[in-house]
């Protein structure tokens, strides 16, 4: 590493597009984004800082007023007007233009904005929602950044305080401002590309990030952890980055050097041959992150000791302790290249950064987070690697340094409420890969219900790292829970790496098109206010919109429920095959082994064909593609070799719905990341009877495999060659069945712990030969418990159909 390395910046705006005073600064970054700044000294700002890397971008178009000391900005987005003088909210105000239909879309210096918030720092200790730190977007129509306090970039890649650092409020020097004000309107993904296009965009990661992370805080041997990972294996759970936690190191130390919460010596004991023990994770298809608590810095007993002395100028045999300081230049080279290289010959692959001491170093405004998580990326970045660090979240701009560990969770219902709607809510500052303690880390009650239901929620997040805290009875193997949860998890574990094409394109869709993977409804439905009443609800890609269950079943439906709403069209549950009507609040009701996951028709979702998948994240040999037939549809499949500097493959799946047709075309780009020939199956969920598929390659007639099942159709076509083009043909059935209402309905009625007497009446009632209004109506008068009641309006709803259908 040359070091202090750096990311590409161009701090400097364009000329033509400053306005500018004796001590303020205006810099109109694009037609929706405005700089703010004030200097009582009259200087500013052109280093790159930690959220703002690129300000010199193409010139929007604007008009400048001026009349006295009346000055206005117009764009198309805004008008901006001020006084000239030290802002105030008296004297600077913008006005959002477009026709926001909210009565405050004015923006004046100070006061408080209510935007739809961010993100936040770490949910330590979280027991249920924390306050989120400002976004990008609002309702109003404007979000702010105030970057005024952050570090600086130097050219070299060196970092500096801001003038004025920890000066007491109330002086001259803490009067500086430095804002951006964001006036997008409802234009929410406009107001996304315009904080990456300033602040850089998200990296891709590599692959294997995306599949399962095991993680538990716990005292493994060399032996007992390979035992797990067999037993892994044989049980079928696929698992791609093996978190060890921090009793790698050696922990029980003299008290006379501290705590030992520090380390970067292995426990021996433990694990008597490290390089051994990774060389074998490494061969079985995984890659080791270990966990890091640097704050303690290094101590005389570490093994790395005598190295970083000499490496700083000091004698090794004073013993002396040498501190952690991320603003001196040598430590941190020393750090680097010193600690963690001799830890990363031994095979370890990245770095968990438990950073939790605070936003304070020895020098006033850097934040040893920011520097550690900057650090770590760009290090590991190195050789041609695509960079992968893990690590809170410190600021605008952490989107750079992926991938975020969400802290120390308590095991609640409460904590898994908040996550969905956290999760989703941090695209709105540009942090779209958050990773949780699936299943929390400590306190909270055992909970077979609510540990499946985290899964759950795992598997359909940015990142799935399966976590346990150090109490031995908390686990979370599959195996230790019941069998019915037992059976749950595994086949999750296994999507979460069926999905992997699914994911890894959306992967290189977020870096490429500044579209994180997990957005709030409210992204494409601006609106539409009951987009912005479901915050547990998000669209999980291009293709997916997914509701998690995050409540106790009900214990007489034993039904799990979750309100949700439904844009307009026709969606299709692909784990159910229920098909729904949309434009509509609704109660979805799902049982232990599944929860809501719709696509909408015309959806395309590639998944790996195996049933079982491998450790590692391949590029596979058979893929299976999810087609939900009802309208036009396509995706564009994206692979490549998982280096920084390979090129990438482009596969182009596309569904006509008048000719019934999947195409798939032969891979464009780097075609030789794809294997030369790859089996294809078909999957139609929820499709009508009557299809009769067939087949061509290159024109030519191929055999297929046709599979039925009781609400999908299936076609395999083997071997097709990379350079061909394949055709897959329905015939003339192209419609999405009617729901089978009534085998439905009598399957949640049999399940459901409720007088027998009951189940007759609402069984014969929902299934009457009689209009489904008169039906619901009936079935209200009968006084039904809620939970009952809402479960069955939701089969009889779903589509307008008829129950016989």
């Amino acid at each position: 590493m040359t070091f202090p390395s750096r990311l590409p910046s161009r701090p400097a705006a364009h000329p033509d597009a400053v306005v500018q005073g004796d001590r303020y600064r205006i810099t109109v970054l694009t037609d929706g984004l405005v700089r703010l700044e004030w200097s009582e000294s009259g200087s500013f700002e052109d280093r790159a800082s930690t959220f703002a890397l690129n300000r010199e971008l193409p010139v929007p178009e604007f008009r400048v007023i001026e009349d006295g000391d009346h000055l206005e900005i117009v764009t198309s987005r805004f008008r901006l007007t001020y006084d000239q003088g030290p802002f105030t909210a008296s004297g600077l105000s913008l006005a959002v233009l477009g026709g926001i239909s909210h009565y405050n879309s004015v923006w004046r210096f100070g006061q408080e904005v209510e935007d739809l918030g961010g993100t936040a720092r770490t949910l330590d200790e979280a027991d249920g929602a924390v306050p989120l730190e400002p976004g990008v977007i609002s309702r109003n129509g404007y979000a702010v950044i105030d970057d005024s306090t952050s570090f600086l970039f130097e050219e070299d890649g060196w970092v500096a305080p801001r003038a004025g650092a920890g000066t007491a409020a109330g002086t001259s020097a803490s009067t500086a401002h430095d804002l951006y004000v964001f006036a997008y309107g409802h234009d929410y993904r406009q107001a996304l590309q315009a904080f990456y296009a300033v602040s850089g965009p998200t990296p891709v990661l590599p692959r294997f990030a995306l599949g399962n992370w095991w993680s538990r805080y716990y005292p493994y041997t060399a032996d007992g952890y390979r035992e797990l990972i067999e037993r892994f294996q044989a049980e079928g759970l696929p698992f791609s980055v093996s978190v060890i936690d921090m009793d790698w190191h050696l922990v029980d130390v003299d008290p006379v050097h501290g705590s030992g919460w520090t380390g970067y010596t292995w426990n021996r004991d433990l694990f008597p041959d490290p390089a051994g023990l990774l060389a074998w994770l490494h061969e079985h298809g995984l890659r080791i992150t270990l966990n890091v608590h640097p704050a303690d810095g290094v101590r005389s007993y570490e093994e790395a000791y005598p190295a970083m002395a000499r490496a700083l100028g000091r004698n090794p045999e004073d013993g002396e302790p040498i501190a952690f300081d991320v603003t001196d230049r040598a430590f941190l080279e020393a750090y680097v290249e010193v600690l963690h290289r001799g830890l990363e010959k031994d095979g370890v692959d990245f770095w968990w950064l438990d950073w939790q001491q605070g936003p304070h170093s020895r020098v006033p405004g850097i934040d040893p987070l920011w520097m550690l998580n900057h650090v770590h990326y760009l290090d590991n970045s190195r050789e041609g690697r695509r960079g992968l660090t893990f690590s809170r979240y410190a600021g605008p701009g952490s989107h750079r340094y992926p991938v975020g560990f969400s802290g120390d969770t308590v095991i609640s219902w409460a904590s898994l409420a908040f996550q969905p709607g956290f999760t989703a809510a941090a695209s709105n500052i540009g942090y779209g890969w958050w990773s949780h303690d699936i299943g929390g880390h400590f306190f909270g009650t055992r909970d077979d219900e609510l540990a499946t239901r985290w899964l759950q929620l795992g598997v359909l997040s940015p990142i799935m790292r399966l976590h346990s805290g150090a109490d031995p009875f908390i686990t979370k193997e599959p195996w230790t829970f019941g069998a019915e949860s037992r059976e749950v998890m595994t086949s999750f574990l296994r999507l979460r790496h069926r999905l992997l094409p699914y994911l890894h394109t959306m992967n290189h869709r977020a870096a490429d098109d500044g579209a994180p993977l997990v957005l709030p409804m409210y992204y494409d439905h601006p609106e539409v206010d009951e987009a912005y009443q479901v915050p547990h609800q998000y669209t999980f890609g291009t293709e997916l919109l997914v509701a998690p269950i995050t409540e106790p079943a009900d214990p007489r439906t034993r039904l799990g429920r979750v309100r949700a709403w439904l844009p307009e069209g026709t969606w299709v549950d692909l784990l159910t095959d229920l098909v729904y009507d949309g434009d509509r609040l609704t109660y979805l009701h799902r049982d232990l082994a599944s929860i809501p996951v719709l696509a909408r028709a015309g959806a395309v979702v590639p998944l790996d064909a195996q049933q079982v998948p491998q450790n590692e994240p391949r590029n596979p040999d058979a893929l299976e593609v999810l087609v939900v037939v009802g309208a036009d549809g396509g995706f564009e499949l994206v692979e490549d070799d998982d280096t920084a500097a390979g090129g990438t493959a482009r596969t182009r799946i596309a569904y006509e719905q008048a000719s019934g047709t999947v195409q798939i075309s032969p891979p464009e780009g780097a075609a030789d990341v794809v294997p030369e020939v790859r089996s294809w199956t078909l999957t139609f969920p929820a499709l009508a009877d009557g299809a009769e598929p067939a087949a061509e390659v290159e024109g030519r007639a191929v055999p297929v495999r046709v599979t039925r099942e009781a609400t999908r159709t299936s076609v395999t076509v083997e071997d097709v060659p990379r350079a061909a083009v394949l055709r897959v043909h329905l015939g003339a059935a192209r419609a999405l069945r009617p729901n089978d209402v009534a085998p439905r309905l009598f399957a949640l009625l049999d399940r459901a712990q409720i007088e027998y007497a009951t189940k007759s009446q609402v069984y014969e009632v929902a299934t009457a030969d009689r209009p489904l209004a008169v039906r619901l109506t009936h079935l209200q008068a009968l006084g039904l418990e809620p939970a009952l009641e809402t479960a069955v309006t939701e089969l009889l709803c779903a589509r307008a159909a008829r129950a016989s259908a």
